[in-house]
């Protein structure tokens, strides 16, 4: 699913913060009230900009929720007479259902049932700097916001552990995932979660021509 569009459109966050739950809130909302839900990566890639970004080409760029920074598709190069269009239909997800919970117990019981779950976290205390090995620090806030995939036991330290997966790339921690002790709230992870459901998503293709028109 594509970032990019939550970024573009949904209200509830910027590069510079955000909330847990907000884009769940904000993508049942579209999927009510539209019926059509986030798009997909290959549509909108993501560029980690927003409109009040000052890196790199991010000021320089139109990041409003228009028809172009949702779903486009670019039918060859501009001296060629080409250009990029907005989609008016393209393939989709949409929620059905979503909520917050916290504790170490509620959260496993929902990875469990369910599939992952967003979690908040302090980011500042130990990610920044983190190789490998199981988080024990204690938090001083949240800062940051992961994905929770599941748990696992450590037989060396005899410590169970949160399976976290951050947004940093595969170069950062073990391979893009830091493990969390489970159970203690480390880095206050089991402070603040949200969970969601999918409704529907694309099956059928919309096809059209590579410049976005004749679209089915």
């Amino acid at each position: 699913m594509s970032v990019q569009h939550l970024l573009n459109c949904g209200g509830v966050g910027t590069c510079h913060g955000g909330s847990v739950v907000g884009p769940y809130q904000w993508l049942h909302d579209i999927s009510t009230n539209t019926g059509s839900g986030i798009s997909y990566e290959t549509s909108n890639p993501y560029m980690a900009c927003t409109s009040d970004s000052q890196e790199g080409f991010c000021p320089n760029v139109d990041w409003s929720c228009t028809p172009v920074n949702i779903a486009k598709t670019c039918s060859t190069f501009s001296d060629h007479g080409g250009k990029c269009v907005g989609l008016t239909h393209y393939p989709n997800v949409t929620i059905a259902e979503f909520g917050e919970i916290s504790g170490a117990d509620n959260m496993a019981k929902e990875i469990y049932a369910r599939g992952p779950i967003a979690c908040g976290i302090d980011a500042e205390s130990m990610l920044l700097n983190y190789t490998g090995g199981i988080a024990t620090t204690p938090g001083q806030g949240i800062d940051h916001v992961i994905s929770v995939t599941g748990w696992g036991y450590d037989s060396q330290s005899g410590k169970q552990y949160w399976i976290v997966r951050n947004s940093w790339g595969e170069y950062w921690g073990e391979l893009g995932y830091i493990r969390v002790e489970k159970g203690k709230n480390a880095l206050n992870l089991e402070e603040d979660c949200a969970w969601a459901t999918i409704a529907d998503w694309t099956e059928t293709n919309y096809p059209c021509y590579e410049g976005g028109d004749n679209c089915q």
